[in-house]
């Protein structure tokens, strides 16, 4: 199975996520797609990040009808760090090839993540153009050493092993929504999910409360 990790704040998830995903999926000859949402981000505030539960069962709602699994699995590894969460994740699932997913607005901050080669080194990489963030992406720390390794799409497309490190770029028309958009046009989505307790789409466990000590890039 050649599963596209997509790791965010989903807060709300919206019909952008659902977009790319399938986008990446299609460009990329992928399986399926797993939306890892994370119980935190030190990289955004925590102002007005809606719980866990919240923003697992936006997902949900988005990625129906589609080969998207909607997870928080790192709340449930214990895991710190993205690279800590990947190396459980293919130890785990060793038939499965992964590949990480990300916009050109995380690739511009890249080089702050821990262990941000460890990760290029684990598994191929997919860029997704965002407007106004390409721009800083290219010009990059994380870029300057990634440069070396860009190939096509297509390569990434062949039935064979992958390798990494192996990043590639997709465009495509540019999708103006946003989470922070959502929330501005609809403070109260959170409410909508008041008690929610979705299933885990890969561990198969609800998701009922909060966890503070999530993802640290």
């Amino acid at each position: 199975m050649r599963t596209g990790l997509l790791g965010g704040s989903f807060n709300p998830a919206h019909g952008g996520h659902r977009r790319i995903t399938l986008f990446a999926m299609d460009a990329l000859g992928l399986d399926e797609a797993w939306w890892m949402v994370s119980p935190g981000n030190p990289l955004k505030s925590a102002n007005g990040m809606a719980p866990l539960a919240a923003r697992m069962a936006s997902a949900r709602v988005q990625a129906r009808r589609a080969p998207i699994r909607v997870t928080a699995i790192e709340q449930q590894l214990g895991t710190r760090y993205t690279a800590d969460t990947l190396r459980r994740l293919t130890r785990r699932y060793p038939k499965r090839e992964f590949l990480w997913l990300m916009g050109s607005d995380n690739l511009a901050q890249f080089h702050l993540w821990r262990d941000w080669r460890v990760i290029a080194r684990m598994m191929p990489i997919a860029v997704i153009a965002r407007p106004g963030y390409d721009a800083d992406a290219m010009t990059s720390p994380a870029m300057a050493w990634l440069r070396r390794y860009r190939v096509p799409a297509a390569s990434l497309r062949k039935r064979g092993r992958w390798s990494a490190p192996a990043l590639v770029f997709l465009r495509f028309d540019p999708d103006p929504r946003s989470a922070t958009a959502r929330r501005k046009a609809w403070p109260d989505w959170a409410a909508v999910h008041a008690g929610a307790a979705p299933r885990d789409a890969v561990t198969h466990r609800l998701v009922t409360s909060d966890d503070t000590e999530g993802n640290r890039v």
